[in-house]
């Protein structure tokens, strides 16, 4: 009988084939073609099935990777998409965006013996896109409904996340969101090239079905007070994520065509959806024929370089004040990045912008690593009197988010923030300071993983059901007495 596991010796890793570099720079698309079954069951076979699975444990999920990849290489991918999603809400985003190589594949144990990981991410995406083509992926089918009712203000994955659960159970969801679409970062922030947008549209309908409303262009402390918001709900959950640009502080900084990272983005995504995008189309957010610098080195960086390139950018040019190996980006797109023809100055920092009116170079510092610093990374020193300048045209900076003052913005000035404005909340119960308002995703944890956020929106729905069927309980009593 043919042998259906651990044939990880004989069987050598292979990864969907990605489109040729020349043919995926011209557009938008997805770079890496779909597995086909046959190839789909035989890398999923090459899993040790190992008895302590540590892609299991080093997924924020812990979704059942060795259960799902077993019954993917027999054949059953039904109770295999079953498996997958009955941890994780969004498995067709998760497969195509998680850095899996920093967490499931980068500590599967056939990997660390030197046989090459087990392509968790390419398989959980396959499975996960033949159960939306098989008619798998239902609404939820709400056994009993309850009066109770929840307000989500955010709709990226912590709340859509979080709303899923709690519809499950039978309460009534409406998500409140600031933009005209639902999906947050999924939408605006993270090119079609990862993530084609019909993938978050078509998880947004099933919500939709599933009797979840959805508000959109609201705008909390404009629309409504957080306490009129509490006022109309049983519970509040804030998951609004954190999209304030950090700045850099140096001379030059105010001159055109600098620009925040997500304004780009937003603008190229908007494009993409077929909307008309004023900045876009007069040329102004658009890096054809432009020299394009880009500074920082995480993924939201590696999203503004590789758009670059499909806009038709005439160089784009990555400034990272450290090295390549501690790049806060996934290895894996610094890598597609470089194929697709960015050029990575590493080591370098910007000192100045200049020009008269809009900005026409960098002028740069090369660098070098010293001594660790608090993150146990080295710490960049710049080098005396290494100065130089870099042409550029358009300067995106990519240098991270920080939360927006909620507290003011909501009309809530009662409500507590740690000292870097993210809200503070009882790590157990996820409750702010305001009863009744709970806080997940990236307003609490600071700018992280979609991973993450989704797995604190399920646990905020947990906590959330125990708030309400205390006060339902609370409720009923009193009116007994």
């Amino acid at each position: 009988m043919k042998k259906k596991m651990l044939r990880f010796v004989d069987v050598k890793q292979e990864t969907p084939v990605k489109r040729g570099t020349t043919i995926r720079k011209d557009d938008f698309n997805e770079i890496y073609n779909e597995y086909i079954t046959e190839k789909a069951k035989e890398q999923s076979s090459r899993c040790s099935q190992c008895g302590v699975p540590f892609c299991q444990i080093h997924c924020p999920l812990s979704n059942n990777i060795p259960d799902w990849l077993k019954l993917t290489a027999e054949g059953r991918l039904k109770e295999a998409y079953e498996i997958s999603q009955s941890t994780n809400n969004m498995p067709e985003v998760c497969g195509r965006i998680c850095p899996q190589d920093r967490l499931c594949e980068g500590n599967c144990v056939i990997e660390q013996s030197g046989h090459g990981t087990v392509t968790i991410g390419s398989v959980e995406k396959y499975i996960s896109d033949t159960a939306w083509e098989k008619g798998w992926v239902k609404p939820i089918k709400v056994k009993k409904e309850l009066k109770q009712s929840v307000g989500i203000i955010g709709a990226g994955p912590a709340g859509m996340a979080c709303a899923e659960e709690l519809r499950k159970s039978g309460y009534q969801v409406t998500i409140y969101d600031r933009y005209d679409r639902p999906g947050g970062l999924l939408i605006y922030g993270i090119p079609n090239f990862k993530l084609e947008k019909f993938v978050v549209e078509r998880r947004t309908k099933l919500l939709k079905d599933s009797g979840i409303k959805f508000v959109q262009n609201f705008e909390v402390g404009k629309d409504k007070t957080l306490y009129e918001l509490k006022n109309r709900h049983d519970a509040i959950l804030i998951a609004t994520g954190v999209y304030k640009a950090r700045e850099i502080d140096i001379p030059g900084q105010n001159l055109k065509n600098i620009f925040p990272a997500m304004e780009f983005l937003t603008a190229s995504n908007k494009k993409g959806l077929g909307d008309k995008v004023k900045l876009f189309d007069d040329g102004t957010l658009n890096a054809e024929g432009k020299d394009v610098v880009v500074i920082g080195g995480g993924d939201t960086a590696m999203d503004c370089v590789r758009t670059s390139i499909r806009q038709k950018a005439k160089s784009v040019k990555c400034l990272y004040r450290r090295d390549r190996e501690n790049m806060p980006g996934s290895a894996r797109e610094v890598g597609n990045a470089i194929e697709e023809g960015v050029e990575f100055i590493w080591l370098t920092s910007p000192k100045s912008f200049i020009g008269d009116f809009k900005v026409e170079s960098v002028e740069v510092n090369k660098m070098k690593l010293g001594d660790p610093d608090s993150s146990g990374r080295r710490r960049p020193e710049i080098e005396i009197g290494s100065e130089y300048k870099i042409k550029a045209d358009l300067v995106i900076k990519s240098l991270g988010f920080d939360p927006e003052d909620l507290p003011k913005l909501f009309g809530a000035k009662e409500l507590a923030v740690s000292q870097w404005g993210t809200i503070k909340i009882n790590l157990k119960s996820m409750q702010t300071n305001l009863d009744g308002v709970f806080a997940a995703g990236d307003i609490v944890r600071g700018a992280s993983l979609v991973v993450w956020a989704i797995k604190d929106g399920r646990d905020a729905a947990i906590e959330i059901e125990k708030y309400l069927q205390l006060k339902s309980t609370k409720s009923k009593s009193e009116k007994a007495a």
